[in-house]
């Protein structure tokens, strides 16, 4: 039997490495506007509540939130919508949104209209969620899959650093103790908060120009019944020899089953319900172990520890560059190491960063240890949770239900960040920033049992063979 070492170099022979990578990073392109879009509400926060004279907290928890109810509903509906019209084309939509939603949201006459368009971007989010991994899954070869879906979580961070920094570059300096009249109307509650908005318009026309040059799913064809499609696309990929190699295992997957559209009592099968089990709860996992209250809040986390507008700012662009560094330490290790490691690390991690997180807002520390805190959770959860979880959504599902599949976990996924992005400020209210953080530490010992108790590895493995293991 062929060494793990043997078969990745036979899997390697006749890959092109150059072109796989770049149609893998136009798909990213979407987890690039998904970053910037969900992330910039942060920064344009202390500028757009005082515009519209939002005094009521349930009003502004809504503001902060109601993306990610379109988010949800943009998974929900791309489950089918991409079984049935492929891959490609529902990229190319969600970038259209992203562009349109992004100018709207920022050139908003009154709060109904800036709410609403939110809401549009958030479905754009929620499509580009589910699409852009499943997409590069399906695209790339099994001993660079985990590097290459990475690339999607790689684009999120990005977009979140870039959404950091344009809102910091554009906000221009106030006094420490700024009243929300004089915020109101300074130029950046007038205009700066709108062009942070706006910004993500360029991108976006990029991703949509990318989405309609890249070739469809290889996998998606095949269970159209296309196969020579499928094949010579797999073909420019990485030469004849795995086309032929990897169409043989896609039909053998394949053989028997109907590509109509996916019925949710095929999905509740006993071996199905299972993987899709471990799926959601991974979603859910990922937000509530706490990280994004600090992307999502990070005003209330560094006021808390401190820090006035300008120097929440600033922190905010420095946790983006953290993120950002320990997303591609994980894009080194994801094929090397493992997933099932990385994810334990992670969560045990968090454990240990929430714990003294919770500890240093209880004894009232601020300043530096607090940002220090920060900075450790963040690159902990950069590179582990944060991308890892995408890798396995998009790698543990059967071809047939793929699609659908990654729709339902993803689906929980903005479930579970609407729920924590708008029970923070009562939940804060309520224990306090650390009891907060004591909470989500117990969430992340629990994360931790659950994946030693049920999460496979799935390193090294084609997508195929991944199935017929998980479905034993």
């Amino acid at each position: 039997m062929a060494t793990h070492e043997e078969s990745v170099a036979q899997e390697s022979q006749g890959v092109r490495l150059g072109y796989v990578t770049l149609i893998a990073l136009v798909a990213a392109l979407g987890g690039l506007l998904f970053g910037y879009d969900w992330v910039v509400i942060s920064g344009a926060k202390p500028f757009f509540v005082p515009h519209f004279h939002l005094t009521d907290a349930n009003l502004i928890g809504w503001a902060m939130s109601c993306a990610l109810l379109g988010a949800l509903a943009g998974a929900l509906m791309t489950g089918w919508l991409t079984d049935k019209f492929g891959r490609k084309k529902l990229l190319a939509v969600a970038a259209l949104l992203f562009a349109v939603s992004s100018v709207c949201t920022g050139w908003a006459p009154n709060f109904s209209v800036f709410a609403f368009w939110r809401i549009i971007g958030g479905v754009a989010i929620g499509m580009a969620s589910n699409l852009s991994p499943l997409y590069i899954a399906e695209v790339s070869p099994a001993h660079l899959r985990g590097r290459l879906v990475s690339l999607n979580q790689l684009t999120i961070v990005i977009g979140i650093l870039l959404a950091d920094m344009v809102n910091w570059l554009i906000a221009r300096p106030l006094p420490a103790h700024a009243t929300s009249a004089m915020i109101a109307a300074s130029w950046d509650g007038q205009v700066g908060w709108r062009w942070m908005f706006s910004a993500v318009a360029l991108p976006s026309a990029v991703f949509l120009i990318g989405a309609v040059l890249i070739p469809e799913s290889p996998r998606w064809l095949a269970r159209q019944g296309r196969d020579q499609e499928s094949r010579d696309i797999l073909a420019r990929i990485a030469g004849s020899i795995h086309a032929d190699r990897e169409l043989s295992a896609i039909q053998e997957t394949l053989r028997g089953e109907q590509a109509g559209r996916i019925k949710l009592s095929e999905l509740m099968a006993p071996g199905l319900l299972k993987i899709i089990g471990i799926g959601v709860v991974l979603a859910i996992f990922q937000q509530w172990c706490g990280i994004n209250v600090i992307f999502s809040y990070a005003q209330d986390i560094f006021n808390a520890a401190g820090y006035h507008v300008s120097g929440v700012l600033f922190d905010i662009v420095i946790t983006g560059a953290v993120n950002l560094v320990f997303t591609l330490v994980a894009m080194g290790l994801v094929d090397r190491v493992g997933r099932r490691p990385l994810m334990l690390f992670g969560a045990a991690g968090l454990v240990v960063t929430h714990t003294l997180l919770g500890y240093a807002y209880h004894q009232h520390i601020k300043g530096l240890p607090i940002v220090i805190l920060v900075m450790a959770a963040i690159a902990c959860y950069a590179m582990t949770l944060a991308p890892i979880t995408w890798v396995l959504i998009s790698e543990i599902f059967p071809n047939r239900i793929r699609g659908t599949a990654i729709s339902v976990a993803v689906s929980a996924l903005w479930i579970a960040d609407f729920v924590l992005t708008q029970t923070f400020p009562a939940l804060n209210a309520a224990v306090g920033t650390s009891g907060a953080f004591w909470l989500y530490a117990a969430i992340c010992l629990a994360g931790f049992i659950f994946v030693v108790a049920f999460v496979p590895e799935t390193s090294g493995k084609s997508l195929e063979q991944v199935e017929r293991e998980i479905l034993k």
